[in-house]
């Protein structure tokens, strides 16, 4: 038996944030993976190395937006272990089928001259849009980087900026009202309250529907900001890949004195007298962890498979069945393709640039497309009659992942986990079989192809991966990627459920972390700097917190004062 003063089950990149910052604090942390690699969804890996050797994908996460929005890399030193952010520009290349284009820019000006091609009146129209959205991100920014329940920890976040920002969206009672009535509208009302234009509405709509619901969804107008993060603070991704961000925080946590053990599977969290004490492994290990337990873990697997029964109920008779049965994941999942190309995808038709590559490529041809595609899956079909895509080219960008002069290629494919009438049928009882999977792989590069035709001959080699095999390998429920959906009803405060949506849980000493906590799924590293930040304030005497909110107050009013 080995003791550490904290266990965190996960060496996902939130685990490994929130390590980094405890261990800097002087904790001694064990971080524990079942893989045989730390990263969780921020891997980049050699997944065909006999078929497509030296070729490194990332199967998971591609383009890092959120986590720019947020002080880790900085406080962290990040640069200093070897991350190297690319930003990408342009950002999003989108052909439609009547041979227009939309091509952003991370430039809102140059946006707009693009789409002035084709509609004056929507490029006028984009820039209001934009103008919206980049103030409520400045606005709401202080609250993802705290705690869902801290108003102060918020308050202490603000600059003078985003007061002004947020001051300039609630301004008067009817801007107020009209403010919550925008936010409890769907992606698709505000995107044609906006604009006219085909073309320009079909990728606004797929990138809205990136947090997994259709563009018609009510109360999800915020996915609509997916676009003007792509401006401001703009998309990046790793030099190497994705797991060059995980790299560099596992050199972080060991320069730190952290220990990061792979291949150790978690059986259970060690409860004593209603507080968590240390994990016991799957091989019969035990870690003792006195001063507390962090699952990064959704909160499903965490209270349902992981935790005495016993234990849990002591400490909450209500919290198993809410966890089961109150919490809600949908059944849109993700089908993932990732092929190595001996040529990039060439679009003949519209006019094609190999720049146009360096960002993402959407296919979304038309809003009826894009919402047929998110929710066709929630009832158990695959929507292949016109598939939609969301297609990166990684390799243009990062020419470091692909043998020189060949060429990477990452897709998803929005599909069902479950496959209606298949049930109990294939991969653990969803449908997916192998032969399914390649079929339908064969049909979105079908899709793609139609746009891009040199795209068949130039795949050397490809690796599918079915919703089943996703959660498998990286351990998400239902293969989603957000740990639980990113709905407005499981979000801040709600988020994974109100009892436990301040990374502490109704059992001393347990605390959560990771996509199923506060601001949610996505590269940002906030659920693991907002979980530390919780962790060391629940250490501290009361005298030590009030001072620490004090300080807070004093910096937001000292950016204040400076501007007055």
């Amino acid at each position: 038996m080995e003791d550490y003063d904290v266990v965190i089950i996960g060496a996902g990149h939130n685990g490994l944030v929130c390590a980094a910052y405890l261990l800097k604090a002087g904790y001694r942390v064990l971080l524990l993976e079942r893989r045989s690699i730390p990263g969780g969804a921020a891997t980049t890996e050699e997944l065909m190395p006999d078929a497509a050797p030296n070729f490194k994908f990332s199967p998971c996460a591609i383009d890092h937006v959120f986590i720019h929005l947020g002080p880790v890399v900085q406080e962290l030193e990040l640069n200093k272990y070897g991350l190297e952010y690319l930003f990408c520009d342009p950002v999003v290349f989108c052909p439609n089928p009547n041979g227009q284009y939309f091509l952003a820019h991370r430039s809102v000006e140059k946006t707009c001259a693009e789409i002035a091609r084709y509609n004056a009146r929507d490029a006028k129209k984009y820039q209001e849009f934009n103008d919206f959205w980049q103030r409520l991100i400045s606005a709401v920014a202080p609250v993802f980087n705290a705690p869902p329940k801290s108003i102060l920890d918020m308050a202490g976040n603000y600059k003078f900026s985003q007061l002004k920002d947020l001051f300039s969206l609630v301004g008067s009672s009817d801007e107020t009202l009209d403010l919550v009535r925008t936010m409890l509208t769907s992606p698709l009302d505000l995107i044609n309250e906006y604009f006219d234009s085909e073309f320009l509405k079909a990728p606004l709509a797929r990138l809205a529907s990136e947090l997994s619901s259709p563009p018609s969804q009510k109360t999800m107008t915020v996915g609509s900001m997916m676009m003007s993060l792509r401006h401001h603070p703009g998309m990046a991704r790793p030099k190497g890949g994705t797991g060059a961000l995980s790299a560099a925080l596992v050199r972080c946590v060991q320069s730190l004195g952290g220990v990061i053990l792979t291949e150790q599977a978690v059986k259970r969290v060690l409860i004593n007298d209603g507080r968590a004490v240390g994990v016991e492994l799957t091989n019969g290990q035990e870690y003792r962890a006195p001063k507390g337990v962090i699952s990064s873990l959704d909160a499903k697997r965490l209270f349902l498979q992981l935790i005495d029964p016993w234990d849990v109920d002591k400490a909450d008779p209500k919290l198993r069945e809410r966890v089961d049965r109150r919490i809600t994941n949908h059944n849109e999942a993700i089908l993932k393709i990732d092929c190595a190309l001996s040529e990039p995808p060439r679009f003949i038709n519209h006019n094609h640039q190999d720049e146009y590559l360096i960002g993402a490529v959407l296919i979304a041809d038309s809003v009826t497309q894009v919402e047929l595609a998110h929710t066709e899956p929630e009832i158990g079909r695959i929507p292949l009659d016109d598939p939609s895509m969301y297609v990166v080219v990684p390799s243009v960008l990062d020419p470091t992942l692909a043998p020189e002069g060949k060429h990477t290629l990452w897709i998803e494919f929005f599909a069902p986990y479950q496959i209606a009438g298949a049930e109990g049928t294939g991969m653990k009882g969803t449908g997916w079989t192998e032969e399914l999977k390649e079929r339908v792989a064969d049909r979105v590069l079908e899709k793609l192809a139609d746009y891009a035709p040199n795209l068949k001959s130039a795949i050397i080699a490809r690796r599918v991966e079915s919703p089943p095999e996703l959660e498998e390998r990286i351990g998400v429920l239902k293969g989603n990627y957000y740990h639980l959906d990113m709905t407005f009803d499981q979000m801040m405060f709600f988020r994974p459920l109100p009892e436990l949506a301040n990374y502490q849980t109704p059992i001393e000493g347990l605390f959560l972390t990771g996509a199923g906590t506060h601001p949610g799924g996505s590269i940002s590293g906030m659920p693991g700097r907002n979980c530390a930040h919780v962790f060391l304030q629940k250490q501290k005497p009361i005298t030590q917190k009030l001072a620490d909110v004090g300080d807070a107050l004093k910096s937001t009013a000292k950016s204040v004062l400076k501007k007055l």
